[in-house]
């Protein structure tokens, strides 16, 4: 099933903290992308359905600079099919030795509509690609090119990327502490359940500033603070 509209709005208004907490309470431990960081403080939320691209170790027969003469060449393939409004998500095996893409790559997924990119390795002309302003999040810069090092094999499979299983179609979170990964069957209900945990932590951060205690506060375990939760919620329109 497509993301809809409103469950992308509502996945745009939470934190990935918050969808790890809620993946966490279902029993999904390891849906965090690990050791990934954005190349600019991003301005929203990254949201969208994963369209992937997996690396193997190259093989240097294998590995010059004429395979990007065919253009069915997987990573240049991922970058002209990645669907518009989707994040490309890069599995190159944790290894930033060589970049997984530059920004002449990034550009054109930016042009096309692309809503994020996402490697487990690093990207080279990573201040232009920070430049560009689409969402981008990597371990570290890279000067290399890839093919020194990683061998594009497929696209559109499932992957690992920085320990977490990514699916196509699963829905890919991104913000300034990192990227989430959410099972594509799960997109709505953790939506609106990470909609309501943000209300009430909204709610406590509020009282906590004003010098509450978070002793039955957080977690909410005296009724009164219930009371107090549905109230503020009324007056605030949440």
């Amino acid at each position: 099933m497509a993301l809809s509209a409103e469950t992308r709005a509502r996945l745009k208004a939470v934190s990935t903290a918050t969808l790890a907490t809620a993946l966490f309470k279902r029993g999904f431990r390891i849906q965090s992308i690990q050791d990934v960081r954005p190349l600019h403080a991003p301005r929203e939320s990254m949201v969208g359905e994963a369209y992937t691209l997996r690396y193997m170790p190259a093989r240097e027969d294998l590995n010059t600079l004429q395979v990007f003469r065919d253009p069915s060449h997987p990573q240049r393939k991922a970058v002209e099919e990645c669907p518009p409004g989707a994040v490309l998500v890069m599995d190159s095996r944790k290894d930033a030795r060589a970049a997984s893409a530059g920004a002449i790559l990034v550009g054109r997924l930016m042009m096309r509509g692309v809503a994020g990119v996402v490697t487990d390795g690093g990207f080279r002309d990573s201040a232009e690609i920070a430049a560009l302003g689409i969402p981008a999040y990597h371990h570290r810069p890279s000067a290399p090119t890839n093919l020194t090092l990683h061998h594009a094999i497929e696209i559109n499979v499932p992957i690992g990327c920085g320990d977490a299983p990514v699916f196509p179609g699963d829905v890919i979170v991104g913000d300034g502490d990192g990227v989430i990964v959410i099972p594509a069957h799960l997109a709505d209900d953790i939506a609106a359940e990470a909609t309501e945990m943000t209300a009430f932590e909204d709610f406590v951060t509020e009282k906590v500033h004003e010098g509450r205690s978070i002793r039955g506060l957080y977690p909410p375990t005296d009724e009164a603070n219930l009371a107090e939760f549905a109230a503020w919620r009324a007056a605030k329109g949440r």
